[in-house]
């Protein structure tokens, strides 16, 4: 029987990014240099995959510092954690490694620079994902507020309009983020934005390259874990982009057939944190039943690369 015809549009860049390389490069130095077991806070980077990899090498993974030995190494994840996190593992003497992406690093640095000037903060960010948990915690209770939305900015209670600051998870949706911006700005002329934008490099670039896809797609595919914030924000951009069709799947068992009945085009890409094998997996899926043609659409070209810390570098 022959397989019906198939364009495949595969978004560059996609996948990976060179904070969760880094990251996941620190778990397996960490093991390689202290053997197994090395702890990690919080799951490294939001894939399913990606952790379960590095369980089979020895990582485990506990959500709270409270559930690891003192005797033991424990890293951070990818998306920061509150100052008091390392504070602790320091009182205990334990030997720790912080696998924070520099980018969310830099918006810890920002947020205590504001506030040693004396500025209130505002996040733009998702209340209860660990890098706003991790970010809200550079700073001591009540110095930053979060908005979600443009109707929070509204109700915002600040402590003094003509002194405020503001960052952003690293994360977001470019657009959602700009319209908050703006509305912070109406309600606080006064307020003080970052140098350089805050949502990172590998969100923008994805982002973009899904808005160039979408519109020749009748389908669209992110490949991610539902806990990633990045990756769900690929599948709104997708549909908001003019693609009425647009998924999240954690790798190519989640695809439904079924509703993909009938197309003719389609388009994947991967949030951040998806590795290039589960990618390719669902490029197989589709070869086994369709007869696909692959089209690339690039935006940008990234080079980027953060090096391990130097505990690490200083492997015996």
């Amino acid at each position: 029987m022959t397989k019906p015809p198939l364009t495949l549009y595969l978004a560059a860049p996609r996948g990976f990014c060179a904070g969760v390389d880094r990251a996941i490069k620190i778990v397996e130095m960490a093991i390689q240099k202290w053997g197994a077991p090395v702890y990690v806070r919080h799951e490294i980077v939001h894939n399913k995959f990606v952790v379960d990899a590095l369980r089979d090498q020895g990582a485990v993974f506990v959500e709270e510092l409270d559930d690891c030995p003192d005797d033991r190494p424990v890293i951070f994840s990818a998306h920061g954690v509150p100052k008091a996190v390392p504070a602790a593992a320091a009182k205990r003497e334990m030997i720790y490694v912080d696998a924070t992406c520099p980018l969310v690093s830099k918006v810890h640095i920002e947020a205590q620079r504001h506030a040693d000037n004396g500025l209130q903060m505002i996040m733009i960010g998702h209340e209860g994902h660990p890098e706003t948990i991790g970010t809200m915690g550079q700073l001591p209770e009540g110095e930053v507020l979060l908005v979600e939305t443009v109707e929070d900015v509204a109700t915002v209670q600040v402590r003094d309009p003509a002194r405020l600051a503001f960052v952003t998870q690293t994360t977001l949706s470019v657009d959602d983020t700009a319209d908050i911006v703006a509305a912070l700005q109406a309600r606080f002329p006064a307020i003080i934005g970052p140098h350089k934008e805050d949502i990172c490099y590998a969100t923008t670039n994805r982002q973009e390259a899904v808005k160039a896809m979408a519109p020749k797609c009748d389908a669209m595919l992110v490949v991610g874990a539902p806990n990633s914030s990045n990756s769900k924000r690929l599948v709104e951009v997708g549909a908001r982009a003019g693609c009425a069709y647009s998924q999240l799947v954690q790798r190519a068992t989640d695809i439904d057939w079924r509703a993909l009945d009938g197309i003719a085009s389609m388009g994947i890409t991967a949030g951040a944190s998806a590795p290039e094998v589960l990618i390719n997996e669902v490029i197989d899926a589709f070869r086994d039943r369709y007869d696909v043609t692959v089209e690339m659409v690039e935006t940008a070209k990234e080079n980027v690369e953060f090096k391990v810390p130097r505990v690490l570098r200083e492997l015996a």
